[in-house]
């Protein structure tokens, strides 16, 4: 039987940047950011970041989104932009019953922050 997802752990080339776009938006390191393996908790489960050991040939392959309930989308939307980042999408009411917007982390993984509607 499934149950959760416990982690999800997305490879970064560059921890500096990666861990100022998560912190900026509110996540907070367990035991603080190291250069290889930070971790965040995000409700009961884990978002990890771990330093890529040799660059890709080429950009980072497309891998999908992971998707973050958040308690508000459009002050997050706001924090985002605050923080100097751009959304790929504006908040909006999906029709599967969710308001979200998207942003990319500076390796491309996909973020999209949701709120049940």
């Amino acid at each position: 039987m499934l149950r959760m997802i416990s982690a999800i752990t997305l490879v970064t080339q560059d921890m500096s940047a990666a861990t100022r776009l998560y912190e900026s938006l509110g996540f907070v390191a367990r035991d603080g950011a190291s250069d290889a393996f930070t971790s965040y908790p995000v409700g009961p489960t884990w978002l990890n970041l771990i330093a890529a050991t040799e660059a890709p040939a080429g950009p980072m392959p497309l891998w999908g989104r992971v998707i973050i309930h958040v308690d508000n989308v459009d002050a997050m939307h706001e924090r985002v932009l605050k923080a100097g980042y751009e959304a790929e999408t504006a908040p909006a009411d999906a029709f599967w019953g969710e308001r979200y917007f998207h942003v990319k982390d500076p390796d491309g993984h996909e973020l999209s922050f949701a709120k049940p509607l």
